[in-house]
């Protein structure tokens, strides 16, 4: 059974997306602040984390970035603020998901599925052994490392996805909505915003090699072959 870290400093937050999380067969644990969940994501291991932005003591966004040092463990983010700002130091940090309050308890449920099952997805047990070079960029799919130049680069799980899809499908035209759902799931609740922000970082990690990402007017997006 997955394991859920609940962590909001409002108890009646808490209680609901605890309620919602336990009637779809999650078991569950809480946090009433970012240090307590840096403390209990430490001791015990969680399957994906659902925590606020805005906290006493330590900000979601502090407390995300402490527990990513030490487990690539899902994080979804809540937060009352919908500023593009937000969502995009978000995805920076590798967050997966970006929820504005107040919010559907069911479609955050929906959401967090998800996220778990693009999770298990992209583990290195469900990837045959892969390898793409293009010049001096070298992709490892079972790795799920990308290095240029001999540099590795420090991608977002979500970044790794959207790049690793694209490479696979090198020289395709995908489409907006081709790329939204399998990347992010036929599920998502988001919009094509998200795809955009997620392009841009992507091109800024990538530097020289952004060239090989054509925006498609009116389409998507193409990976050029060389």
């Amino acid at each position: 059974m997955m394991k859920l870290l609940i962590v909001d400093d409002e108890q009646r937050i808490r209680q609901l997306i605890i309620k919602y999380a336990l009637f779809e067969g999650y078991k569950v644990a809480e946090a009433e602040n970012g240090m307590e969940a840096i403390d209990k994501a430490q001791k015990e291991r969680f399957d994906l984390i659902i925590m606020d932005v805005m906290m006493p003591e330590l900000d979601g966004f502090s407390a995300s970035r402490e527990i990513r040092k030490n487990a690539a463990i899902p994080i979804i983010l809540l937060s009352a603020r919908g500023e593009e700002y937000d969502k995009i130091h978000g995805f920076e940090l590798g967050i997966d998901d970006y929820v504005v309050k107040p919010f559907s308890p069911k479609e955050l449920m929906l959401r967090v599925g998800a996220v778990l099952r693009r999770a298990s997805a992209n583990s290195p047990q469900s990837l045959e052994h892969e390898c793409v070079t293009i010049n001096n960029m070298l992709v490892d799919f079972t790795a799920r490392k990308v290095t240029v130049d001999n540099f590795e680069l420090d991608l977002s799980p979500k970044e790794y996805d959207l790049l690793f899809y694209m490479v696979k499908n090198r020289g395709i035209a995908l489409t907006r909505d081709k790329l939204i759902s399998e990347v992010w799931g036929f599920d998502f609740f988001g919009d094509d915003r998200t795809l955009d922000t997620h392009i841009k970082l992507l091109r800024k990690q990538l530097g020289d090699y952004a060239k090989y990402i054509t925006t498609l007017r009116g389409v998507g997006y193409r990976f050029e072959k060389e």
